[in-house]
């Protein structure tokens, strides 16, 4: 069942998003060489209590952390511990807050100091994938208007688009219908409405889009152990358009 938000809910999650973005510039300033992404995990944590929320992540079907950490051919579910980030990483920071019963979830990839041009190149293009979906979520258009757009774009750059992990409705719960697959031609599924909302996160990879978990039962990487980006917003499908509800 897909449930349409009132305004005074939206503005519940809107709140959760804020104090996610803030959690994730705190994560960014800490993202150095040398750094654990335990440390990270710790930082993500602070920051999110100290503004009233609370990491939606921990204990999640029993996810072992407050965040998600995922270097290089790590996709998703990455979890934190005492690896060391060194100089040409790159690190997918996946996290969701949950505020007054409401939540809120996002992820960016950030460089670990200077890192390829491969690297910048993936990154850039998967942001702007992400962009490319969000401009499609408006009342009227239909589901896979989103994923069309995000495949499209993606493999005009020569990259590729994960398909088994999904993208997802949200609100009272982490997850919720509809699922926003990443990847499909246009014009199907169900039309869109005010009050949808939707966390829209394209997971792109520099080879194959095949991927594997890994035996810790969490952690997802690239089959063929190519780099990996993460981009995701929480948005809200309103008359005015789709808002970001996981900005500053």
């Amino acid at each position: 069942m897909i449930t349409l938000k009132s305004p005074a809910e939206i503005a519940l999650m809107r709140q959760a998003g804020r104090i996610l973005v803030a959690a994730l510039e705190d994560v960014k300033k800490a993202i150095a060489p040398g750094v654990t992404t335990k440390t990270l995990d710790e930082v993500a944590a602070r920051s999110i209590k100290s503004r009233g929320g609370y990491p939606a992540f921990l204990g999640y079907q029993g996810f072992p952390a407050n965040i998600c950490t995922s270097v290089n051919d790590e996709v998703v579910h990455g979890i934190p511990d005492e690896r060391v980030l060194q100089e040409g990483d790159i690190v997918s920071v996946d996290l969701g807050v949950v505020y007054q019963g409401y939540y809120a979830d996002a992820a960016w990839t950030f460089p670990v100091g200077a890192v390829s041009a491969e690297a910048e190149r993936l990154m850039s293009v998967t942001q702007q994938s992400l962009w490319r979906g969000i401009a499609q979520a408006r009342a009227g258009n239909h589901l896979s208007d989103i994923s069309h757009a995000i495949q499209e774009y993606v493999e005009q750059n020569g990259f590729s688009v994960v398909r088994e992990y999904v993208g997802h409705g949200i609100g009272t719960r982490m997850h919720e219908e509809p699922q926003v697959p990443n990847f499909g031609p246009p014009g199907r599924g169900i039309v869109l409405r005010e009050g949808m909302c939707l966390a829209i996160e394209p997971m792109v990879n520099v080879g194959t889009w095949e991927v594997k978990q890994l035996a810790n039962g969490w952690t997802v990487v690239t089959k063929d152990h190519r780099l990996s980006a993460h981009f995701e917003h929480t948005i809200a499908v309103t008359a005015a358009g789709p808002v970001v509800l996981t900005s500053a």
